[in-house]
């Protein structure tokens, strides 16, 4: 092993660390006229994928934890967008519902994909071949590119 092994920007978790700061913030004028954050967006991308979903399929299907979820919902709810309710069959546990507003959202929405390629050069190729690339470190599971 080299002395240059131990660099800081030699470092794999360094680089994926600074992108993804750097992705969120390229998302972020582009949710801005939505009135989403990075994370209400992900919330919301998994809601208009399947809804509803309880608290805590959610938070599995975007690799969180639920306690760390819950400030988000509650603020898309107070947005209007989503609602919480208790399961009929089972008031453990809650369920996150999309809301009219919530709904129409979406077709909003449909843009924020071709604009954040083209704010960083990419087509969609480009895209699917850097998500994949990435595979390794997301714990197994498959996502879209967005």
């Amino acid at each position: 092993m080299d002395e240059d092994a131990l660099k800081l920007e030699s470092q794999l978790c360094f680089a994926i660390v600074t992108a993804a700061r750097n992705v969120v913030s390229i998302y972020r004028p582009v949710l801005e006229p939505l009135g989403l954050t990075h994370p209400q967006y992900l919330v919301m991308l998994a809601l208009w994928e399947r809804a509803p979903q309880s608290l805590s399929e959610l938070a599995a299907t975007l690799a969180v934890e639920p306690a760390s979820l819950s400030p988000t919902i509650k603020r898309l709810e107070a947005q209007g967008r989503v609602i919480r309710r208790r399961r009929a069959a089972d008031e453990r546990v809650l369920d996150i519902e999309l809301t009219d507003e919530g709904r129409a959202l979406r077709e909003r929405a449909l843009d924020v994909p071709r604009q954040i390629m083209e704010r960083v050069g990419l087509g969609v190729a480009d895209v699917e071949r850097l998500r994949d690339g990435l595979q390794p470190f997301a714990g197994g599971r498959t996502t879209r590119a967005d």
